[in-house]
């Protein structure tokens, strides 16, 4: 067997970067460029600190310049175009970099400093403060070709504007991702689940990806030939990962780790960067058994940023990779039951869950019986990370729309169930049943990926770059 790949969830966001300013200043002002030059080499510079791939066409100082830097940047396939605006420069400079390149544009005006030395500064050392004199020039020639305007303002080593330039960087990881994604869909529909059927076609038409239509016996062959070498070296990683429980059978350990091998081989040789599934079964045959047995091996590679759901969700399965890219976790989660008595919602799922968000040590506890489910074997349990969390949902529309659905809460403390499923006590600030009649009708559908951190704002910088209607639900 092959060695498991590295997700191409990891693939790092392709940055395009252009600096910029009026080439007739350079003979009037000799000081000008030089300094300009400087403030883009550190803008490069902490550009690279970014889990990003950055590729810097240089600085342009004239409209043919910025021509020959836009067919740098289209052949570049990039995700995002950052636009350095050092001073007043003229639209022609960045509209064909807008134009041609195919990716989403974010200009950026960072000054020098915090504010201008007035007593002395003359019109040379101004002119080094003044990319703000270009934005509203930029935004409304961007409006008048058909470019979405969107700026990032501050000054060099300002951590407030670069916070929002990371923003941007993230969402545009979450486009790549989309954009250049293998969604794995094994098996069939959970019966009579209209809200999960999904029009495959639409998953490319709306994000750009790739569904990879798969059989359970594409799994049963790799399963029948996983070695107990590789068997013994999962049960290994189970044992360090899991605490577990008085429950868990030890032969339905074993075939939970030979599934599990079985999964990453699968996840390999098809390069998929999700996975949904969902098989019924009958009477304890072997699709039964692998579709029970995938608990365990979903939940491992949930945790390494490949995620997988059950119930045939590949809708949940987007919003999981969305979660996961932005680095907040993203769990398999449906409403459970409303706490009225201590204001929460209760939210979680049987089955596989997002190990690198769990309050604790997760558990792994064996089950006789899956409710609503053919099989029995060994399940996740846990509790989502105490403190903020953003709900994330993909619903779509009559039209075959995709859009977001996002709500944020906090996780608290408090009893839970024992019964082999993530739980987490979610509070929205509002009464618990108002908050579920205004989730619901938001159009989410049966599940969603639980997410750790504050997301809106990220986001709504996701929405607009992917062209996905956000749906914000306060209650």
């Amino acid at each position: 067997m092959t060695a498991v790949r590295t997700p191409a969830v990891a693939r790092k966001p392709r940055i395009g970067l252009v600096a910029g300013g009026l080439g007739a200043y350079w003979p009037q002002f000799p000081e000008l460029l030089p300094q300009l030059q400087r403030s883009a080499a550190r803008v490069t510079e902490r550009m690279r600190e970014f889990d990003a791939e950055v590729i810097d066409v240089g600085f342009v100082s004239d409209a043919e310049e910025g021509a020959a830097a836009a067919e740098k940047l289209r052949a570049a396939d990039c995700d995002l175009i950052v636009g350095f605006l050092t001073t007043y420069m003229t639209a022609t400079m960045l509209v064909p970099i807008a134009r041609r390149s195919g990716a989403p544009v974010l200009l950026i005006n960072l000054q020098p400093t915090e504010s201008m030395d007035h007593a002395s500064f003359d019109t040379g050392a101004w002119l080094a403060y003044c990319g703000a004199c270009p934005l509203p020039e930029m935004a409304n020639a961007f409006e008048r070709v058909g470019v979405p305007f969107r700026s990032v303002s501050g000054y060099v080593e300002d951590e407030r504007a670069w916070q929002r330039i990371g923003r941007w960087i993230r969402a545009a990881g979450v486009r790549s991702v989309l954009n250049h994604g293998r969604h794995g869909l094994m098996g069939h529909l959970y019966p009579g689940m209209y809200d999960v059927s999904t029009d495959l076609t639409m998953v490319t038409g709306n994000t750009g990806g790739h569904v990879e239509v798969l059989e359970f016996d594409d799994l049963r062959v790799r399963v029948e030939k996983v070695g107990d070498d590789q068997v013994a070296a999962k049960l290994a990683e189970t044992r360090e990962t899991f605490e577990l429980a008085d429950s868990v059978v030890e032969d339905d350990l074993v075939w939970a780790a030979r599934v599990s091998a079985g999964l990453d081989q699968l996840v390999a040789d098809f390069d998929l960067d999700s996975l949904a599934y969902y098989h019924r079964g009958l009477d304890g045959e072997v699709h039964e058994r692998l579709g029970a047995g995938m608990i365990l091996g979903s939940s491992l590679l949930t945790a390494r940023g490949i995620p997988a759901c059950g119930e045939y969700e590949l809708r949940t399965s987007l919003a999981m990779l969305i979660a996961d890219r932005l680095g907040a976790g993203g769990s398999f989660t449906e409403l459970q039951a409303l706490n009225f008595r201590d204001g929460v919602v209760e939210m979680g799922h049987d089955g596989p869950g997002h190990l690198a968000i769990s309050e604790r040590k997760p558990l792994l506890r064996g089950l006789g019986v899956y409710h609503g489910k053919r099989g029995w074997g060994v399940s996740v349990e846990f509790d989502v990370r105490h403190g903020p969390v953003t709900l994330i949902g993909l619903g779509q529309t009559r039209d075959g729309r995709y859009k977001l659905i996002a709500s944020e809460g906090q996780v608290v403390g408090g009893p839970l169930l024992k019964i082999g499923n993530t739980t987490s006590r979610v509070d929205f600030g509002v009464d618990p049943g108002e908050w579920t009649d205004a989730w619901s009708a938001s159009g989410v559908g049966h599940h969603w990926a639980l997410a750790t951190g504050c997301l809106l704002p990220e986001l709504r910088a996701v929405a607009e770059l992917t062209n996905l209607e956000l749906v914000e639900v306060t209650g």
